[in-house]
């Protein structure tokens, strides 16, 4: 009896005079799934149920087991926390010490390129690894300033200064800080971390190599000295600018080239030596690392001893640039200043720095979580650099994310869990008040150094461009698009471009997308024939004898397998061998495959050149149908007055049924069913008196199914597919339809459906029984289908898809059987 909500619902179709079911489905279906089932009584029933809309809302409706799941993958520390050892504390205290060592010259020197003093850049380094580890998903990951997202900030703060001269430029850095960390931390938060795989590799390599040349050119007049006395040029210009100017202003060098250039070249000897006698000698690369690793630490404290050394009585007129005075402590901490007049002077750069943020961070951990063999939590990640950002400017700090260098140097330390941030926080808080007398001294000139040597790590070499030549060539061309505009403008608008453009690709292809016929090849597998020969064995290369014929041969020793079907393009286009004979199954009978997704984009693309081939290859069931010249089409209006009409394709087949693989479709909206329904209902015209039968192939996801059902296919529609539903003999024209579908032992089955155990169907029996059948003079080029007294009953069998939708098949080959097992019985309506 109905249930209330059905008579509800009823109610309201009958109101709005709704068809609930237009296509008579669910009466065909129950006669499609009766019909196999009587077919087959070896074989235990299976009704697919479409899924529900109510169904998918109480999938994604929270429960309270999930509402507490949620909290507590926000604090991954809970999960590994207990079990923290001294073996891992040795491990992190190791590595956080290391990046400590490094993060501290590296930190005041992006300070300098966010316009902003040195202290800001240790308020940013402590705050980010000192927050991060509460939600990290990856051990490897330092969070603090980075050189990009410093420049990015210092241009927004050199844009500040004469938009808004009052505010000062770490109050700007602080509230640009917070607001990118509230939309990421938002985009955490919301499970939306897939975003990120928006942005593609070309564009990432692209914005890194643009990036790290624009930052590195920007170094130049800093450490050869030329704007120390005065500013004579800004380095904030687009690249190539920068360039020009320098190369004017050479003769302006001073002194701070010697602390520059001479500590550039140091950095880059010792790197060079050290991986030289780490091959040299594998046994001391553990020690020879760690000495590349510090190599900055090293590098910046001998400089820092010389300008000591030199300037340790000049400190009102210093013979070259230096830091200058770092305050002790945290004496900028304060709520930061979200004032309206700030916020919208900054908003048209938001989108730059929020995609610079989520490049750098999810790409280097998703990279250094592969290599190290642990999956990451883009989400989760999100969430871990929107708080720290969030949290950060209350100490005074700029945007921080993810930094590549010390990451790579964090993860070679050996660090065990997350937890190593809190020694470097530990390291860099010991340098905020402890060491601040000592940073007077250091060259800004070394600073800029070490800026040079950190940023061209991420321009991209050569032989990474190449690899993508050899991968995509068009891609090539975005990454060189995303350079030339960052060289040539900003940064951010090589951002922008190499995002659009990869997007714009992207769009162009899936519009462009275009299906391709199938067609059969005979093969065979064949194993390597050396291998049997060592081992002793024979194995026959032809399968001409009945003794061959009756055992399968594994190519696992040299063997050939039984001779199977493989569907390949009718054409070739795969660049399959050329030689190789590949006809459509059966005349009339076509496979298709969508090659990539089948939605409103690209599904009349899709049906036009399915129709387009069909005409092409058939002929018109009935000419007559086009009925008399008033009558005819303007597009087909036959010959002229007084002429004849000359058939050319009277020696072409005419349609009878059409193969959809869906390997690549997951789902179909309105658009793409309809434009389906449109090239059903022109087809039948097309064969009338006859209908064009279509099976589907491949169709994983219930939703799917669910659709194309709605449409009406999947199904015997009454009246049409083949006749009617009469369950006389199958010679009579009301024939009944034959069911061929896939089958498997169900899970408490205790035996497979062969006595071999193979699992594979009596093949021998089979090939029999179809050779005494004649099967072969219908041109069937695949193995021929199982009868229901053909499959074994020792075991308990289920069909792998529901019996209710027979035109639905587990793939091409089940859907071949079922069309020639039923074409041999179908009787055709019309005759030429």
């Amino acid at each position: 009896m109905p249930s209330t909500l059905t008579k509800i619902g009823h109610g309201f179709a009958w109101f709005f005079n709704l068809h609930l079911d237009p296509y008579e489905q669910r009466e065909a279906e129950r006669t499609d799934s009766r019909n196999a089932s009587q077919s087959h009584p070896g074989v235990e029933p299976y009704e697919e149920k479409d899924p529900t809309a109510v169904g998918w809302l109480l999938s994604v409706t929270p429960t309270p087991h999930g509402i507490f799941q949620y909290f507590y993958r926000l604090f991954p520390f809970l999960h590994w926390i207990t079990r923290y050892n001294l073996t891992w504390f040795i491990g992190d205290l190791i590595a956080g010490v290391t990046v400590g060592a490094v993060v501290v010259p590296q930190g005041m020197a992006y300070a300098l390129l966010a316009e902003l003093e040195p202290q800001y850049g240790l308020y940013s380094s402590f705050m980010g690894v000192l927050i991060y580890w509460f939600f990290a998903t990856s051990k490897d990951i330092t969070i603090g300033p980075v050189a990009v997202m410093s420049t990015v900030t210092g241009g927004i703060v050199n844009r500040a200064e004469v938009a808004i001269p009052d505010v000062p430029g770490h109050v700007v850095a602080s509230a640009l800080a917070v607001i990118v960390g509230a939309i990421v931390c938002f985009l955490g938060l919301a499970r939306l971390g897939w975003i990120v795989d928006f942005i593609p590799l070309p564009s990432i390599a692209a914005f890194m190599t643009g990036s790290g040349i624009n930052i590195a050119v920007g170094q130049i007049p800093t450490m050869m000295g030329m704007n120390s006395k005065k500013k004579r040029f800004s380095t904030r210009d687009a690249t190539y600018k920068v360039i020009i100017n320098t190369l004017k202003n050479l003769q302006y060098t001073t002194i701070d080239a010697a602390m520059g250039l001479t500590a550039l070249l140091m950095l880059y000897i010792i790197r060079g030596t050290c991986t030289y006698l780490a091959k040299r000698y594998p046994q001391r690369e553990k020690t020879l690392f760690f000495v590349s690793t510090l190599r900055t630490a090293f590098v910046i404290l001998l400089y820092t001893a010389i300008s000591a050394g030199v300037n340790i009585n000049r400190r009102t007129n210093p013979l070259f640039s230096v830091l200058g005075e770092v305050p002790r402590g945290f004496q900028h901490a304060a709520v930061p200043n979200l004032d309206p007049k700030i916020l919208s002077f900054f908003t048209s750069e938001l989108p730059a720095a929020v995609i610079v943020v989520l490049i750098e961070h999810i790409s280097i951990s998703k990279s250094f979580g592969r290599v190290n063999n642990y999956v990451i939590d883009p989400s989760q990640e999100l969430v871990a650099i929107g708080v720290s950002n969030l949290l950060g400017p209350f100490l005074g700090a700029y945007p921080a994310t993810g930094s590549f260098s010390r990451t790579a140097i964090k993860a070679k330390s050996g660090v065990r869990t997350p937890f190593a941030g809190v020694i470097t926080a530990i390291v860099v808080l010991l340098a905020i008040y402890a060491l601040t007398a000592v940073f007077w001294y250091i060259p800004q000139a070394s600073l800029a150094a070490v800026i040079i040597h950190a940023v061209l790590d991420v321009v991209s070499p050569p032989n990474v461009v190449y690899q993508f030549w050899r991968i995509s060539p068009l891609e090539v061309i975005i990454f060189f698009a995303g350079v030339l505009v960052t060289i040539f403008d900003t940064i951010e608008d090589g951002i922008y471009t190499t995002v659009c453009v990869s997007f714009a690709v992207f769009i162009f292809r899936l519009f462009q997308a275009k299906g391709r016929f199938l067609g059969i090849a005979k093969v065979r597998t064949i194993g390597d024939m050396r291998a049997s020969a060592r081992a002793g064995e024979s194995q026959p290369l032809s399968r001409n004898s009945s003794e061959d014929q009756d055992t399968i041969q594994s190519p696992r020793h040299g063997g050939i397998s039984s001779e199977r079907n493989l569907f390949i393009p009718i054409n070739h286009e795969d660049d399959s061998n050329p030689r190789i004979p590949v006809s459509h199954p059966y005349p009339g009978v076509f496979i298709y495959q969508f090659s990539e997704l089948f939605n409103y984009p690209n599904a009349t693309r899709f049906l036009d050149g399915l129709t387009a081939g069909i005409f092409k290859e058939t002929r018109r069931t009935d000419p007559n149908s086009l009925g008399k010249l008033g009558d005819r089409p303007w597009n087909n209006p036959g010959p002229r007055r007084g002429k004849v009409e000359i058939d050319d394709t009277a020696e072409r087949p005419t349609l009878r049924a059409i193969i959809l693989d869906c390997s690549a479709v997951n789902v179909v909206d309105v658009t793409s069913a309809q434009a389906l329904i449109d090239v059903r209902n022109q087809l039948d015209r097309y064969t009338t008196p006859d209908v064009v039968e279509w099976h589907f192939a491949h169709v994983r996801n219930p939703w799917t199914r669910r659709a194309l059902a709605a449409a009406g296919f999947g199904f015997l529609r009454p009246g049409k597919d083949g006749g009617s539903r009469s369950s006389d003999a199958d010679d009579t024209p009301g024939r009944r339809w034959r069911s061929v579908f896939s089958v498997a032992d169900l899970a408490d089955a205790a035996s497979p459906l062969s006595s071999d155990g193979s699992g594979r169907f009596g093949e021998k029996a089979v090939r029999e029984k179809h050779s005494a059948r004649g099967d072969e003079e219908i041109g069937a080029t695949q193995p021929p289908s199982v009868d229901e007294d053909e499959t074994t009953t020792a075991g308990r069998q289920g069909p792998v898809y529901g019996l209710n939708r027979p035109f639905f098949h587990a793939d091409i080959q089940e859907a071949l059987d079922a069309v020639l097992e039923n074409l041999e019985h179908r009787a055709p309506i019309f005759k030429a």
